[in-house]
């Protein structure tokens, strides 16, 4: 898709274990999993919220129509 190959991203990865360390490195994933799940979490409220409201919607049409 980029034409980024295998050196390219052993490059990337080896720049990123110097600057940060190794010792630092699995506290960025840590917090990078923990923000990843928060999304998901969110995408979820937000389904069963619109989910929720769609049905209620329903529901009044059906009030109406009888």
């Amino acid at each position: 898709m980029f034409g980024i190959g295998t050196q390219e991203i052993l490059l990337i990865l080896l720049v990123i274990l110097i600057f940060f360390g190794g010792k630092k490195i699995p506290e960025l994933m840590k917090g990078l999993g923990k923000g990843v799940r928060s999304f998901k979490e969110g995408m979820k409220e937000a389904d069963i919220d619109m989910n929720s409201k769609d049905e209620k919607e329903e529901k009044k049409e059906e009030v109406k129509k009888d």
